[in-house]
């Protein structure tokens, strides 16, 4: 977690209110974490907004900025806008647990809180699973839609088996 430190929001000595953070990450920020990205060249910057309470933090963030993805037709780079924003409670316990889709508990004692893996997961659930270039033309669409498998309807017939039949009867007969 220390190579994460730069990604620390200390909030102990904030007073109660707005607070406003802004980070620029690029590749350097995802060759952190040891996972294969589905892009390169990440030029992001994010804007974290912390309402402390007494009790609790809302942390906002949100991410703005291109990178760049291989098209899934044409197998050519371009740039891809990208632009999502989390909200996140921060509550305090006994000890960390993020078992809670939009609530973190963190330590009672703590006195930061590491956004790195929520600016990671808001980047990861901003590229799109089908990657298309603008530039794709239309004549590629043609040749794609004309290789792409076709939905075929059949109507499956339901095939009474006559061993069943006779269980049938009976329960009509009731």
């Amino acid at each position: 977690m220390d190579k994460l430190r730069n990604y620390d929001v200390s909030f102990s000595g904030l007073k109660t209110g707005k607070h406003e953070f802004k980070f620029e990450i690029d590749k350097k920020f995802f060759q952190l974490f040891d996972t294969d990205q589905e892009f390169t060249d990440p030029k992001i910057a994010v804007d974290v907004l912390l309402d402390k309470h007494t009790t609790f933090l809302e942390f906002e963030i949100k991410v703005k900025g291109t990178v760049e993805l291989v098209c899934d037709i044409t197998n050519e780079d371009f740039t891809y806008p990208i632009e999502n924003q989390i909200g996140i409670l921060v509550k305090f316990g006994e000890e960390y647990d993020d078992s809670e889709e939009d609530v973190i508990t963190i330590p009672a004692n703590d006195h930061a809180f590491n956004i790195s893996q929520l600016i990671y997961e808001n980047v990861a659930l901003s590229i799109p699973m089908k990657k298309v270039s603008p530039n794709v033309s239309d004549e590629d669409l043609e040749i794609l839609e004309k290789f792409s498998p076709k939905e075929i309807e059949e109507e499956q017939e339901e095939k009474s088996d006559p061993r069943w039949d006779a269980l049938k009867n009976l329960k009509n007969k009731n």
